[in-house]
């Protein structure tokens, strides 16, 4: 969400008229205007519109120069949409078959007649190995305005690893409860610490938890945390790793897919093998029991993620890549 309306906004800010259309039943558009207006209230001075439908309409969209598809459930109806809606373009985040449908119903939308944009270079090859389509890479940016070191000393013992709380199973959190518990027999000074939308049901294995924290305190708890533990199976690119290096964080992660766009292995981060609990303990103990490299990768990891991405040079590829096709 925040990639999409910081985009519109930025184009928006660039003299381009852009709408983004939301459906959503009618009293939940009331319910939102009357709580927050038609602008998200965490992006300041929101310069784009936000239109609210009942359902998405391919025949209901407006005459414009480029239609974008956000989602799979967007790219067709952005497909059968009128010429008059413009160069047809499908913004691709992530493998959505894996998380968000079934291959049955998500699958066909890649090979749509769409001009696709794809956030990092392993979608980009997902696109042309499995369904023969190419696709521009715009890998997304940290907002640094909101992401970047800050003063935290929240007194526990050190290292402090920080890790995201998930329902879904492909985002490892059972692995890396298991990978950090492996590195408490050995590190016992390890102190893990969740944070999510919500706080764990059940026994919390967790040393400390942080449930649905605004986003002007997101620094804070990056920047309090020594490692960011990434155990997600499969991530079209996934900002959470990003925002923590970009606070000073040393990556651990699973080789996902999406993050080989800023994770090197012992340059910016410690990458393990998919889905091995083994290996991912094992680069988890390295990083809590060497400082020196610590300090290294999060010292190397925080000098390319705010130098590689850059959200003007995000905007001119994607102004670009718009004025092209038309």
């Amino acid at each position: 969400m925040r990639a999409i309306l910081s985009y519109a906004d930025r184009l928006a800010g660039r003299g381009h008229d852009v709408e983004v259309i939301v459906p959503v039943r009618r009293k939940l558009a009331a319910v939102w205007r009357t709580l927050r207006g038609d602008r998200p209230r965490w992006l300041a001075d929101f310069r784009a519109r936000v239109r609210f439908v009942d359902a998405w309409e391919a025949q209901a969209l407006p005459r414009a120069d480029v239609c974008v598809a956000t989602a799979w459930p967007s790219a067709r109806v952005v497909a059968a949409a009128p010429d008059r809606a413009g160069v047809k373009f499908y913004f691709v985040q992530g493998y959505e078959s894996l998380f968000a449908g079934t291959p049955e119903e998500v699958d066909p939308t890649y090979r749509l007649p769409l001009r696709k944009i794809a956030i990092s270079t392993w979608l980009r090859d997902l696109m042309r190995e499995k369904f023969d389509s190419d696709a521009e890479v715009i890998v997304t940016p940290v907002e640094a305005r909101l992401f970047h070191r800050v003063e935290a000393d929240p007194g526990t013992s050190r290292p402090r690893a920080l890790m995201l709380q998930h329902s879904h199973v492909r985002k490892g959190v059972g692995d890396g409860l298991e990978a950090a518990a492996r590195v408490k027999r050995q590190v016992p000074s390890l102190h893990l610490v969740g944070f999510g939308v919500n706080t764990p049901a059940g026994h919390v294995a967790f040393d400390e938890f942080h449930p649905n924290l605004p986003q002007e305190r997101m620094a804070w708890l990056y920047s309090g945390a020594d490692i960011y533990l990434c155990p997600s199976w499969d991530e079209g690119l996934s900002m959470a790793p990003m925002e923590a290096m970009a606070c000073g964080a040393a990556l651990v992660t699973y080789d996902n897919g999406g993050c080989r766009d800023y994770a090197r292995d012992g340059e910016t981060a410690l990458v393990a093998r998919r889905c091995d609990v083994d290996e991912l303990a094992m680069k988890l103990e390295w990083m809590a029991t060497d400082a020196a490299l610590r300090a290294k990768l999060a010292a190397q990891g925080q000098a390319f993620i705010t130098t590689a991405f850059d959200w003007d040079r995000a905007v001119d590829r994607m102004e670009a890549l718009f004025r092209a096709a038309r």
